[in-house]
C-alpha cells in the first residue's frame, strides 16, 4: 500500500494539511487527528479523480526527498509536522472474504453494526479503513 507524506501547518484555529506529491490534495481540521482523518479522505478522492482520468498515481517522496525538493521549509520557530497517509482507494468491486471470528465476538459486531445502521460487512471495512488510517 502506498504512503504519502503530509505536511501539518498548526496555528491557534486550525490545522492545515496537503500532500506535496499530489498538488491540490489539501485538508483542514480543528486538531492534528481531524487533519489527518480529512487528509486521508481527501487523498482518496484525489486519487480516484486522477485515475478515472487515466492517469497514473504519482510515486510518494519520502521526507528526505521531499525536503530536498524545498518543501519543507516552513515558518522559522514553526515545528516541522509530517504524518504518513495511506491511500486506501476502492475498486468498485466487491470480494467474497471468508474469515474466522469468535462467535461472542462476532455477535457484538453485528449488534455495533445494526446499532450505526450498517450491515456487516460495512461495519467491518469502516473499521478496517480506521485502524489502517490510524497507522502503525
Amino acid at each position: 500500500m502506498a504512503r504519502y507524506i503530509a505536511i501539518l501547518d498548526i496555528d491557534d484555529e486550525a490545522v492545515g494539511a496537503e500532500i506535496p506529491d499530489c498538488p491540490g490534495c489539501t485538508a483542514m481540521g480543528r486538531d492534528e487527528d481531524e487533519a489527518v482523518q480529512a487528509i486521508t479522505e481527501a487523498l482518496r478522492e484525489w486519487m480516484a479523480d486522477r485515475i478515472a482520468d487515466g492517469v497514473a498515481p504519482p510515486v510518494p517522496r519520502s521526507i528526505k526527498m521531499l525536503d530536498r525538493a524545498g518543501f519543507l521549509s516552513g515558518t522559522p520557530g514553526s515545528p516541522a509536522v509530517f504524518a504518513s497517509i495511506p491511500l486506501l482507494l476502492d475498486e468498485s468491486r466487491l470480494v467474497r472474504a471468508n474469515i474466522s471470528l469468535d462467535a461472542g465476538f462476532l455477535k457484538t459486531i453485528d449488534q455495533e453494526a445494526k446499532l450505526r445502521g450498517l450491515t456487516r460487512s460495512a461495519f467491518l471495512t469502516s473499521a478496517a479503513r480506521e485502524k489502517i488510517s490510524a497507522g502503525r
